[in-house]
């Protein structure tokens, strides 16, 4: 089983060499990102994620490498190396190899290579290793945790919502007060390739929901308006970036150890744990596909098994 020694993304650590490359210098890169985004329709979020790829594969080119904007499929190869020498996960590895790929792709397009030299790259098997998921009493832990702050009104909301309704980070910060029916107890999110989809709330999310919006969210906006249901200490829409923080600090203090799609893991394995079938569970994570929700199957079943081999006076 594959062990994450770090957390970074490809491009936000050493793997490279020296500081990332300024795409505004780089015309031809600064070119693929606005086809990405034009073009390809990618979201700013997905965009993003290329844009840390390829600064931290340019940053590792060697300096008449970047200079003439030619790199090889060995220097692809070696910095793939790199990345898995540094610790980084097969799905960041993947994630890297797919970013190349659509940038070579756009250079023989555009006529600024003949040969593609990422067309035959193999990409790393996917969930080498499973989701990880909190029990039931690291998750109580968590939520059980008090801080005696005013913005804890709004990370306690959010932190329930996100544990019962499993939805994604992204998709909570985007979340806006409109999207919320607490009569009916259910939220309308935007996800993936912008498939809206219901999703239910329980009673103790919107309980902490309406306490934040009564008591902080007031405050935050300072008589300024905004759609946007959770919102920083300056009046603007929360970011991924800040409620990671705020989540890490809370798991800390109770001593279970998060990390951005943890409750996510956690909500599906809870349920199916719990007896819900699979198709439900797709619906509730907005997975086009079934075969993404299954993994949560093996999880189920590894923790079956641990529970038997545990108690079961003949299980050795």
């Amino acid at each position: 089983m594959h062990k994450e020694r770090r957390r970074e993304e490809p491009g936000s650590g050493p793997a490279g060499h020296g500081q990332p490359p300024d795409f505004a210098r780089i015309p031809l890169l600064d070119a693929f990102i606005f086809y990405l985004s034009t073009e390809r329709g990618l979201s700013r979020n997905t965009i993003e994620s290329y844009s840390q790829d390829l600064r931290g594969f340019f940053g590792f080119l060697s300096p008449l490498a970047k200079e003439e904007f030619s790199f090889t499929r060995e220097d692809i190869v070696r910095y793939i190396g790199r990345l898995r020498d540094n610790g980084y996960s097969t799905a960041s590895i993947s994630r890297f190899i797919s970013t190349v790929k659509g940038l070579c792709k756009f250079l023989v397009i555009e006529k600024r290579i003949d040969e593609n030299p990422a067309e035959s790259l193999s990409t790393p098997r996917q969930w080498d290793r499973l989701p990880k998921a909190l029990s039931i009493g690291d998750m109580k832990r968590l939520l059980d945790v008090e801080l005696d702050t005013p913005i804890f009104v709004r990370d306690s909301a959010m932190l329930e919502l996100l544990y019962s309704s499993g939805l994604r980070v992204s998709e909570v910060v985007s979340l806006k007060v409109n999207d919320i029916n607490f009569e009916g107890g259910f939220l309308r999110v935007m996800g993936k390739g912008a498939k809206e989809r219901v999703v239910p709330m329980n009673r103790r999310s919107a309980v902490k929901i309406k306490q934040y919006l009564y008591e902080l969210r007031p405050l935050l906006l300072k008589k300024k308006q905004s759609p946007y249901l959770f919102l920083t200490g300056r009046g603007m829409p929360m970011t991924r970036q800040r409620f990671w923080q705020a989540l890490k600090k809370l798991g800390a203090i109770a001593g279970v150890e998060l990390t951005p799609h943890t409750l996510r893991h956690t909500f599906a394995t809870h349920l199916l744990d719990g007896g819900a079938d699979l198709r439900s569970v797709q619906k509730m994570l907005g997975h086009s596909d079934i075969s993404t929700t299954q993994i949560y199957t093996r999880v189920s079943a590894d923790r079956i098994r641990k529970v038997y081999l545990e108690h079961h006076p003949r299980a050795k």
